[in-house]
């Protein structure tokens, strides 16, 4: 078998057959395949695309290439949540504690942020002395003691996905829903999971601009979790605004907290989508029979204070100061709080990825993944689609320790503003369901 036959077979448009695509895999992994020939393959994926049985076979290739987890000894299903990504998405720090506290299991391994996209990891590192870092057997005992654990994905987790993303990061192969698709399906198969909710986005905050687009993903990756025999399902959301008010790490952070709290309503955007994923997955895990019985526990975990003190006992065994629960400030502490404005109106548009970037250029983000981030500086919204806002009426407040970044920021925070003199219709973020009936 030759590696460019395989190449010229995918180019000309033909399928691949698992002999082929696990000796590419494997190849590529062994270093007998070269960059430049794995290079031309994805391209070719790109323009030609793949069925449904290719991106299966390629998922599992990719989850051979390492090591699997094995969570056996935890009898309960072990549930797993992904998100494609998104502005102000906290859910996974929210809903991660809120199904432990109702007797489900969440293990969870969660990657860092790039570009406007927040990463779970960056945001649980806000707090002093955190480390992500742990190896499986620490891993599957935090599971099994606390109910959930959400860690960073160890080197010898699918190895052949982070260096065919490396790949495609630089070739402009990222944009492939079989590429994409195999790539989060084998990590979330990989890590042990037995349940997997999707949280496929869509918006211009989001990976997939249109809801068509994000359907079409949402759809492989199901069609993928089902063959191989894993409860899955999708929630298509909406990222054309940011999802909640806080954006950058540590504020992120202090939201969640917030939320557990009781501080942060039940019906903003932020806490719809966190307790609507939180009972799917308590379903799908069995824990809750049905809709009814979901949201009363979910209900009494967040007032009984049980789900607080989960994230709290997560944050303590992986070596967190947690007294930053007790005095949030410790998240946010930066020179200048800076606050926008925009004029008056009611606010018809808030343009997530224009209030991401302006995040990142504070230092909340990334743009190539050696970059260093400030885990305190980011920017809070006062206000949201539907909200009337008022001339002397902030609509932002921006967390600053480079104050020479700050009007390139402010500026942007301005513009992803959008006013009308009407009332603007306040719509649901969950947008579908994907599931197999």
């Amino acid at each position: 078998m030759r590696t460019v036959d395989i190449i010229s077979k995918k180019r000309n448009g033909g399928a691949n057959t698992e002999a082929e695509i696990k000796f590419l895999t494997d190849g590529f992994v062994s270093g007998a395949v070269a960059d430049y020939q794995m290079s031309a393959w994805l391209m070719a994926v790109c323009l030609k695309g793949m069925n449904h049985e290719e991106t299966q076979i390629l998922t599992r290739a990719m989850i051979d290439s390492g090591e699997v987890l094995d969570l056996s000894t935890i009898k309960c299903k072990k549930a797993d949540k992904h998100s494609t990504g998104g502005v102000g998405d906290t859910t996974t720090l929210i809903l991660a504690p809120l199904v432990a506290a109702c007797g489900g299991c969440v293990a969870k391994l969660s990657g860092r942020g790039l570009g406007a996209t927040g990463g779970t990891i960056d945001k649980l590192e806000s707090i002093k002395g955190l480390s992500t870092e742990c190896d499986g057997q620490f891993f599957e005992k935090t599971v099994g003691e606390l109910g959930l654990c959400v860690a960073s994905q160890s080197a010898s987790l699918v190895p052949a996905d982070k260096l065919m993303y490396a790949l495609r990061d630089v070739t402009a192969t990222v944009d492939s829903i079989p590429l994409i698709a195999s790539s989060i399906m084998s990590k979330k198969i990989a890590a042990g999971a037995d349940v997997i909710v999707l949280d496929v986005k869509f918006g211009n905050g989001a990976f997939m601009k249109t809801v068509e687009e994000a359907e079409a993903l949402a759809w492989e990756m199901v069609n993928i979790g089902h063959r191989m025999g894993r409860e899955t399902m999708a929630i298509l959301t909406n990222m054309n605004e940011p999802l909640g008010m806080a954006i950058g790490n540590g504020l992120e952070v202090r939201e969640a907290i917030d939320a557990l709290s009781l501080r942060v309503g039940n019906d903003t955007p932020l806490m719809q989508v966190s307790t609507f994923i939180a009972k799917q997955m308590l379903m799908l895990s069995g824990v809750a029979g049905d809709g009814a019985e979901a949201d009363a526990l979910v209900g009494e975990a967040l007032h009984s204070g049980r789900a607080l003190e989960k994230l709290r006992s997560m944050c303590a065994a992986l070596g967190g100061d947690t007294s930053c629960f007790d005095n949030l400030d410790e998240l946010v502490n930066v020179k200048k709080h800076i606050p926008v404005y925009c004029g008056e109106g009611y606010i018809k548009q808030v343009d997530a990825l224009s209030i991401g970037n302006a995040a990142c250029i504070l230092g909340a983000g990334r743009q190539k993944k050696t970059d260093k981030i400030d885990h305190a500086v980011g920017l809070m919204l006062h206000k949201r689609v539907g909200d009337h806002v008022k001339n002397n009426e902030p609509v932002a407040t921006l967390y600053v320790n480079d104050e020479t970044k700050a009007e390139e920021a402010a500026n942007l925070v301005k513009t992803a503003f959008v006013l009308s003199n009407e009332e603007i219709e306040v719509k649901s973020p969950i947008y579908k369901i994907v599931r197999k009936v």
